[in-house]
């Protein structure tokens, strides 16, 4: 289900806090995701969502590839709402807190009031178990790196450790299992938050070819069929998923890509490996499909996203082997 979006469009306060040796992918690829969607909503005319703040217990910090960090800002005394705390991993066989820093950040970790869509808290690879030394998942399910599956089982009994996932949902917390499955993750919120089709495009610019989700490695219907890096046919597929609802042809499509639409179909068959108007098709049926998970009625459904009536949405259901009904999808 969609999340709905926290305090209207406020934007989002992302504290990363990072401790001596944190793990530079953990925060930096995630960090470079919601930086490029900002840059990308700004380029459409909208407002940034994700303000970025890196913090912790010293103003510098050694990062695990031996680069000093300086400039970070003091963990805050109190966290401005709408907010999420990235947690990050840290080299070594077992999670280390016994030092100054780390029992700064787990005393300031302890006294966070978590609340879905208000103070929220992602973890990134073994990040997840400074949030179990800190006492914050006690009846939650969780991931982390499988390296510290059984080391999470045994600081916080109480949590469930979830095994084999790419990363776990469970509001207001968001784990992951390593380093790219944090830049999943992130892709995940940025498409809860500022829609599929630009967590598409943020993914298509840091060439991510798959985007996974929490339950297995299933590709997003709005990234299917760009696993290539024609410059024209991407920006055909950015247009159409940006506005699936629209009145597309091939030859629209083909003025988008300034060629022919014949030129156009062979693009995307030989780079795509669809013809345009099935990818059109199956975009409108994630559309579709967002919409219903969100409480859309069938017609309302098949107006979002493009369909002339109920009907062809429900000859789109079939026609791709979808389970069930657009009725019985809410």
């Amino acid at each position: 289900m969609v999340a709905p979006e926290p305090l209207a469009d406020a934007p989002i306060r992302v504290v990363f806090a990072l401790l001596p040796q944190s793990l530079v992918l953990d925060w930096a690829g995630p960090a470079e995701a919601l930086r490029i969607a900002n840059q990308l909503l700004v380029a459409s005319g909208r407002p940034p969502r994700f303000e970025l703040v890196f913090a912790s217990p010293e103003p510098t910090s050694v990062s695990s590839v031996g680069v000093t960090l300086s400039g970070l800002q003091r963990l805050p005394q109190a966290c401005e709402t709408p907010a999420w705390v990235v947690l990050v991993g840290l080299p070594g066989q077992t999670v280390r807190v016994d030092n100054p820093p780390a029992r700064a950040l787990l005393h300031w970790l302890h006294g966070l009031r978590l609340e879905p869509g208000r103070l929220e808290l992602v973890t990134i690879c073994a990040g997840t178990l400074l949030a179990a030394h800190a006492g914050l998942l006690a009846g939650r399910r969780a991931t982390t790196h499988h390296h510290h599956l059984d080391e999470l089982r045994r600081v916080e009994p109480r949590c469930e450790v979830v095994s084999n996932r790419v990363f776990v949902l469970d509001a207001p917390l968001c784990s992951s299992a390593g380093v790219t499955t944090g830049i999943d993750l992130v892709l995940h919120r940025i498409g809860e938050i500022c829609g599929e089709a630009l967590a598409a495009r943020v993914a298509q610019t840091m060439v991510v070819a798959m985007r996974r989700g929490p339950q297995d490695p299933e590709l997003s219907p709005f990234l299917a069929y760009r696993n290539h890096l024609h410059p024209a046919l991407h920006k055909v597929q950015d247009a159409v998923s940006e506005q699936p609802q629209a009145e597309w042809t091939v030859p629209r499509m083909a003025e988008v890509a300034h060629t022919s639409p014949r030129h156009l179909t062979r693009l995307f068959v030989e780079h795509a490996g669809v013809a345009p108007l099935a990818y059109l098709r199956r975009l409108r049926l994630a559309t579709a499909q967002l919409a219903l998970q969100s409480g859309a009625n069938v017609t309302r459904a098949a107006q979002i996203s493009g369909f002339g009536s109920d009907t062809q949405l429900r000859r789109a259901w079939r026609q791709f082997g979808l389970a069930g009904s657009p009725s019985s999808a809410g």
